[in-house]
């Protein structure tokens, strides 16, 4: 995984995590588990494994219990088994009962295993486990019930059930609800958590132009943040176009004329260090075989 893709799931861990612990209710709603009692958010505090855990909440019921929340944008095929890992640690380490439940924001995060049961036999085939969990999928979920719920899944709206032509109708909702009575800052969380959440469905350049079309949004850190980054690339794709045209031009004086391989090959070199490597050794390369090779150096 690149860096870039590094940083911006940090994101996105960051920004559900906040929406969880700002409205942790509506977040046990949506999961079809009750609010039988005041709701806090408990910090996985007890061991490296369970720190990996997305959220965690207490409800102070007559009788205590916790929901643990595990918030999917890709498919994790070993996921049930980890659910149950933290199930039996969290159980043990708190002594209350645990519901353990998946909010999964789009389709490419689903499959088969998450059937929301977790079977497993031991070595004579009897059944020695059955865990079960909750599953949610968002994009099964009709839209208003994101528009008209708590501002903590207000952000999830653009990746509910909805054709893409009623996204900016969407927004201006989202903008509606927004109101002039909400505080500027959390106005500001809610905008950044739906620019960055829409691009887990939307092309980059169709959230670009409709966020332009939204004050709160085009003034939120996210939407900034998308921009430098389509300002990044269109930069790194310019300089990947120049590269690649000088090392066509420059070789075929001192080469003669690449053959259509090579020139395929050149432009399917998208890596700038590597395209460097080549233009510095235009000068000591043999031909272009020589050439080519030096792409392939570490």
């Amino acid at each position: 995984m690149s860096c870039k893709r590094e940083q911006g799931h940090a994101r996105f861990d960051v920004a559900t995590r906040r929406l969880i612990e700002e409205d942790p209710v509506s977040w046990l709603r949506l999961a079809g588990l009750p609010v039988n009692g005041p709701v806090h958010p408990v910090e996985s505090e007890i061991s490296t494994v369970l720190a990996e855990v997305d959220k965690l909440l207490r409800i102070d019921a007559p009788t205590p219990w916790l929901a643990h929340l595990e918030v999917q944008a890709s498919r994790d095929p070993r996921l049930p088994s980890r659910l149950l890992q933290y199930h039996a640690l969290l159980r043990h380490r708190h002594a209350s009962p645990v519901e353990s439940t998946v909010v999964l924001l789009r389709p490419e995060a689903d499959g088969p295993e998450l059937s929301g049961r977790l079977d497993l036999q031991g070595a004579t085939d009897d059944l020695t486990i059955s865990f079960w969990f909750r599953v949610v999928r968002i994009w099964e979920r009709p839209v208003e019930e994101f528009l008209g719920g708590g501002l903590g899944i207000l952000p999830l709206a653009p990746l509910a059930a909805l054709p893409p032509g009623r996204l900016p109708e969407v927004l201006r909702r989202i903008e509606e609800r927004m109101g002039d009575d909400l505080p500027r800052s959390t106005a500001d969380e809610i905008w950044s958590s739906v620019s960055l959440l829409m691009g887990l469905r939307y092309d980059e350049e169709a959230i670009r132009d409709l966020l332009r079309r939204f004050p709160y949004m085009r003034e939120s850190i996210t939407y900034q943040i998308i921009l430098e980054e389509g300002r990044e690339e269109g930069r790194e794709a310019g300089e990947r176009q120049r590269a690649q045209r000088d090392i066509l031009r420059l070789g075929a004086q001192r080469f003669g004329a690449p053959d259509a391989a090579t020139v395929a090959t050149i432009h399917q070199t998208t890596d700038l260090p590597a395209l460097d490597r080549m233009m510095d050794g235009i000068l000591r390369a043999d031909d272009w075989a020589d050439l080519l090779a030096l792409a392939r150096e570490a």
